[in-house]
């Protein structure tokens, strides 16, 4: 077999191809999922949610993604990648838009629900088509450039959000309404296109010479071979593995952490007294400063032997950050700790997922990605819930804050605990 670094000008071109588009439907994919909480500043208002009947209906997205986020992955090996998140995606952007027309808390979990169900597969699939693509550290870079989706979401849709909300009444409709139909809309569009623009993997990829198609097939064979040697590549290998659970279990903790703060930071925004207009702009600075720190985390990460203290230490800070912005009322003070927040837990993100996909393969990847991710969803159910039962009945926000502290604190500590369980084996020298 070639040595893996003269693979590098065909993973160029692997880069180029599949990551902007599949980076355009992460940045969709999310506004798609966070975008209630700029509706909620009409939409509370307008169905009477109380803060615990929201956090409950917003969190119940996740829930359903639990539900069917192993099955679907399963089906994405079975049925192709392209196909299948060209069927995620549809479903998810009909569901989204049809959303606008809830009319109380019960149709509004039901939708939030069956939203999350349609939508179940996406992130665990696109990590499980990365490792029919990418080696050892391209894998890495890819995942980082993937995740950068988040920050972008927030940045570009808040203000857009906010904007929207100024819709209100037009066409008799809401502004709410108005954001969940424009924002919903291009998830459908996306899921045509991927099925024309994706391929299954590089044996169906005719944009690559025969000899790249080789190379690149040959080293994905020979890295995914000593993985299943070393931990497994059978379905069952998943289940009987404890690391997955532990992994899923700082998942859980970071989702929390990053659902809990991004649902509820228009709302938290909105109480500083400020427009709609601003709240989105607000909203969107810390996202902004995210995209970049969350590149350089993963870039310094990519380059050290000890990725675990990357992973470890951007959790810490989000922990810490946001116990003290539980501690100020100020604007200022407040906004600057929530930003260090957000920061730290995209960072985190970066660099998180490149340890369990460092050491499951094949059947075993399909099912312990998606365990990984379903299970660290629930912290998407627990922690707006969680933020929105407490704001009731302490009629503040520092008490939740100082609680999310805490969850995000613990996986710290669980993941420095744990170890890395797949140091990667397959970065070549040089590649960063």
């Amino acid at each position: 077999m070639a040595p893996a670094i003269s693979i590098e000008p065909t993973m160029t071109r692997v880069m180029r191809r599949i990551i902007p588009f599949i980076f355009v439907c992460y940045v969709v994919s999310y506004l798609d999922r966070i975008n209630v909480g700029f509706a909620a500043l009409q939409m509370n208002r307008d169905l009477g949610l109380t803060p615990s009947q929201f956090g409950w209906g917003a969190g119940l997205f996740f829930l359903g993604y639990f539900l069917c986020e192993i099955p679907s992955n399963l089906m994405m090996q079975r049925v192709g990648a392209r196909l299948w998140i060209a069927r995620i995606m549809i479903s998810w952007g009909l569901l989204s838009t049809l959303t606008c027309f809830v009319t109380g808390p019960v149709s509004f979990s039901v939708m939030r629900l069956l939203l999350g169900m349609a939508e179940a597969g996406f992130t665990p699939g696109v990590y499980l088509y990365f490792t029919y693509w990418f080696p050892g550290a391209w894998r890495g870079k890819a995942t980082a450039a993937f995740l950068v989706g988040i920050p972008v979401a927030n940045m570009i849709g808040s203000p857009i959000s906010g904007a929207l909300l100024t819709m209100d009444g037009f066409g008799g409709l809401a502004g709410w309404q108005w954001l969940l139909i424009i924002e919903g809309l291009p998830a459908v569009l996306l899921g045509i296109a991927c099925l024309f623009v994706l391929s299954d993997g590089p044996a169906d990829a005719k944009w690559l010479e025969d000899g790249e198609r080789r190379a690149l097939g040959e080293q994905l064979a020979a890295e995914q071979s000593l993985l299943a040697a070393r931990h497994g590549n059978k379905l069952r290998d998943a289940f009987a593995n404890p690391k997955v659970f532990v992994l899923a279990l700082v998942n859980f903790c970071g989702i929390c952490g990053s659902l809990g703060v991004g649902l509820w930071m228009p709302q938290i925004v909105r109480g500083f007294g400020v427009s709609y207009v601003a709240v989105g702009f607000i909203s969107a600075a810390p996202y902004a400063l995210g995209a970049v720190c969350m590149l350089l985390w993963a870039r310094f990460a990519n380059r050290s032997n000890h990725r675990l203290w990357f992973v470890c230490g951007a959790l810490a800070m989000a922990g810490l950050a946001l116990s003290v912005s539980a501690t100020f009322t100020a604007p200022l003070p407040a906004m600057l700790a929530l930003t260090v927040t957000v920061v730290s837990i995209l960072s985190f993100q970066a660099t998180y997922w490149a340890i369990p996909s460092g050491f499951l393969t094949g059947r075993a990847a399909a099912a312990g990605l998606a365990l990984i991710v379903s299970i660290g969803n629930l912290g998407g159910f627990a922690g707006p819930y969680m933020i929105g039962y407490l704001r009731e009945t302490t009629m503040s926000f520092s008490t939740p804050l100082y609680v999310l502290s805490a969850i995000l604190l613990t996986g710290a500590a669980v993941m420095a605990v744990l170890g890395d369980p797949g140091r990667d084996k397959f970065t070549p020298k040089g590649v960063t």
